[in-house]
């Protein structure tokens, strides 16, 4: 049994049916979490909400790639694990034990966000079933303690084909979907907060980019020019490519001559 007392985190492994306490934990902050100050507020606010007992959100992520999306979880897990705050990762494949894993843990005092990232399922797979029931519960209320945090490239997590809208259509000039979109949108309809990323604008990445290199004292223009010749390479101008361009140059120093 894990001692949630001194561990912050956990990540459930399949092969052992079993969670692996995480020891050196991501130590990202929120104020290290530039372009996306809207979203932080209000996952914040939704944190603080379910960890003063009121009620609060199951929360859905989703957008481009590189936007700070896990950062931000992670680093809500650094800001208010003194609060009693704990986080478990989940992956996509092992959600049929979510039910399982939610039932250690929900007559324990402490708050959990369960972690569920990159979440996204094909047409045929019935996993989501597993989410749904600890989402809004079956017979049993989902936990108090517990909330589900995830992170998507799709809106509606499931994918979404054109043919699917041909059976939809108008009664009494309101849009009946049909049972295809339907279940479709229930699950994302599940997480009452969605927050939406999108790609950073030039400023925006460059913003990043300056947070990163704070302590450089060359010619900026050189530096702009040469983060966004490698936000080209990447095709994106994310935080994530910013962070690359820093593990780049970071060791020995932004080579100006080379530029």
């Amino acid at each position: 049994m894990i001692d949630w007392n001194s561990t912050l985190a956990a990540v459930w492994r399949q092969r052992k049916e079993m969670l692996r306490p995480v020891v050196h934990i991501d130590p990202i902050g929120l104020d290290d979490l530039l372009g996306v100050e809207s979203q932080k507020q209000q996952l914040i606010h939704n944190t603080e909400r379910f960890l003063a007992g009121k009620p609060a959100n199951n929360v859905l992520l989703w957008g481009a790639r590189g936007t700070g999306k896990s950062s931000l979880i992670k680093a809500l897990l650094n800001a208010y694990c003194v609060n009693g705050l704990r986080l478990i990762e989940v992956d996509k494949q092992d959600l049929l034990y979510l039910p399982d894993i939610v039932d250690e843990i929900r007559e324990l005092p402490l708050r959990f966000i369960i972690f569920c990232d990159d979440l996204s399922f094909d047409s045929n797979d019935s996993r989501y079933k597993s989410l749904k029931s600890v989402l809004e519960g079956s017979i049993e209320l989902p936990p108090e303690n517990v909330k589900i945090y995830a992170t998507s490239n799709r809106r509606h997590l499931l994918p979404e084909y054109m043919r699917d809208n041909l059976d939809s259509h108008l009664v009494s000039d309101e849009v009946h979907y049909s049972d295809t979109i339907e279940e479709t949108i229930s699950l994302s309809d599940r997480f009452g907060l969605r927050l939406g990323f999108y790609p950073p604008i030039t400023d925006a990445y460059l913003s990043i980019i300056n947070y990163l290199f704070a302590d450089f004292s060359g010619n900026r223009e050189i530096l702009h020019k040469a983060a966004l010749d490698f936000a080209h390479t990447q095709a994106s101008k994310s935080g994530r490519t910013a962070k690359q361009f820093y593990n780049k140059h970071s060791d020995d120093g932004f080579d100006e001559s080379s530029k």
